[in-house]
């Protein structure tokens, strides 16, 4: 059941008229209902999936519970906790870790061996990245007793598999999620008007923008040679792409959890608006980049042979320098496992690197790049520093992204020799525009290029601090009405067929 199909929104239409019409107190019971209909039109052996990893993690925070009531020890009940802690994470890992990366390794071997190697029907249940790691963390906060386990299974189903976030997150934590899942709603119309709002505008990026951006990103990819005059637009298309199709699909799932008074966490902060590359991760993808803060980072920087890492550095590169290599490594060690997270490939463990070795180097370097500012006399507070910053920070995210859509480093470095060689935007005129054909490439592209203008003066009108539905919503209902309906019918009117594809992350 695709989010864009009408019997989708047919099925979220019966779903909010259940739920609303139920007693306040069950109305959590109409949002598992509906969550076990949603996975399961994706296939038993999806929904089976599911089930596996709730039940793992679910009896894995009983079994911790009853640890710490039993045993009044700290440490006894800490090393038997640990025991059942790493049991659970292993169990719920190894599904995850079978499933998406056995074609990938095989792929890998393909490379080496110069064969084609991968198993037939072993397809990836949808978002099962994100409710594994929801799952892990909520492991792991039961360990460090930031919460009590859940004792309700049918509670806890819900948390793991409200349905709005498994498409492609956000990653929610149980502490601030489940209390919304279970307390039940009365209805508000602002819920319903925020909500829908914020869908129309996820729709209108996904399909609408990425639409366009990916339909003639794949023609340039396909054949980089013949469309060498225009290699350097890949990675901005790619840009418009990956950012409208997923952060327009956070936005249109935040919107659904809305229409039933269910805030979800925010994943996406104008990340394009960044000043540096440590800046752009703590807005694209927050929750997964908290995530591995909260249970990677930290806990590798406080280990035991972190620490004795950073006492050896300190005896050798002075207390300041030393205190920043552990961290450093950790930042390394995330951004790789972040690149193995997309894929086990190549190229997304190369992309993981060049992220996770800039961010090192760049904390390592932080104190030369304050004297040479110094030195140079410039003004880190104003405008156009600010401004160089940003387009510092884009070119660099850009770079990483070849490695996102390129076949291989090859391909890669040859891109970027296209770039700075060859540069004929008239070859966009040669690529059809999808269902429209090739005589409606301008109209397309101008669309498109539209599009992006209205996503950047919304973006820079939020970065400073404008709520832009708050506006919306006190103009008179007539002029609510017709903008949503204005939205509307462009991504329905305007968007290629190439939209259908889904959301880019749909998969993770």
């Amino acid at each position: 059941m695709s989010l864009t199909s009408n019997l989708f929104f047919f099925f979220l239409a019966v779903c909010l008229l259940c739920y609303y019409l139920v007693p306040l107190g069950r109305r959590w019971i109409v949002l598992l209902a509906a969550s076990c209909v949603f996975y399961l039109s994706f296939g038993i052996p999806a929904f089976l999936c599911l089930v596996y990893s709730t039940l793992v993690t679910y009896v894995t925070g009983r079994v911790i519970g009853q640890i710490y009531e039993r045993y009044t020890d700290r440490k006894e009940s800490r090393k038997r906790a640990r025991s059942v802690v790493i049991i659970g994470m292993v169990l719920d890992f190894a599904m995850l870790a079978v499933l998406k990366y056995t074609n990938d390794i095989l792929g890998i071997f393909g490379q080496i061996l110069h064969g084609n190697y991968s198993l037939k029907g072993l397809l990836l249940p949808l978002g099962i990245s994100y409710y594994t790691f929801q799952t892990v963390s909520y492991i792991l906060d039961v360990y460090w007793k930031r919460t009590e386990a859940e004792k309700n299974f049918l509670h806890f189903a819900l948390f793991v598999s409200f349905f709005p976030q498994l498409v492609q997150g956000p990653i929610g934590r149980y502490k601030t999620l489940m209390p919304q899942l279970t307390e039940g709603h009365a209805f508000r119309f602002r819920n319903l008007q925020f909500g829908l709002m914020r869908m129309a505008w996820g729709l209108f990026k996904s399909m609408l923008l990425a639409g366009w951006a990916g339909l003639y990103r794949r023609a340039i990819c396909a054949d980089v040679d013949h469309f060498s005059g225009i290699a350097v637009f890949i990675v901005l298309l790619y840009s418009v792409e990956l950012y409208g199709s997923f952060s327009g699909g956070i936005d249109f799932v935040l919107g659904i959890a809305e229409l039933f008074g269910i805030h979800l966490d925010e994943n996406f902060r104008r990340p394009y608006f960044s000043v540096s590359l440590s800046d752009f991760w703590r807005r694209w993808h927050i929750t997964l980049g908290t995530w591995m803060r909260d249970y990677v980072m930290y806990p590798l920087t406080l280990s035991r042979w972190m620490g004795k890492i950073g006492k050896n550095a300190r005896k050798r590169f002075g207390k300041k320098t030393g205190l920043l290599i552990p961290m450093c490594i950790s930042s390394i060690i995330v951004f790789f496992l972040v690149g193995l997270w997309h894929g086990a490939a190549f190229n997304n463990i190369g992309w993981g690197l060049y992220n996770g070795v800039i961010i090192a180097g760049s904390n390592l370097l932080a104190d030369s790049f304050r004297k040479w500012k110094t030195a140079l006399h410039i003004n880190g507070e104003s405008k156009l520093w600010k401004v160089f910053t940003i387009l510092r920070t884009f070119i660099l995210v850009n770079i990483g992204w070849l490695f996102d859509t390129t076949k291989n480093f090859g391909e890669a470095l040859k891109v970027i020799g296209y770039s700075f060689t060859r540069l004929h935007p008239s070859q966009f005129l040669s690529i059809a525009a999808g269902r429209l054909g090739r005589a409606y490439t301008p109209t397309a592209l101008t669309i498109l290029g539209v599009g992006v203008l209205l996503l950047f003066f919304v973006s820079l009108f939020q970065e400073r601090g404008s709520c832009i539905r708050e506006r919306i919503s006190r103009c008179p209902l007539v002029v609510q009405v017709l903008i949503f309906s204005a939205l509307l019918a462009a991504t329905a009117l305007l968007s290629p067929m190439a939209a259908e594809r889904g959301f880019i992350y749909a998969q993770y």
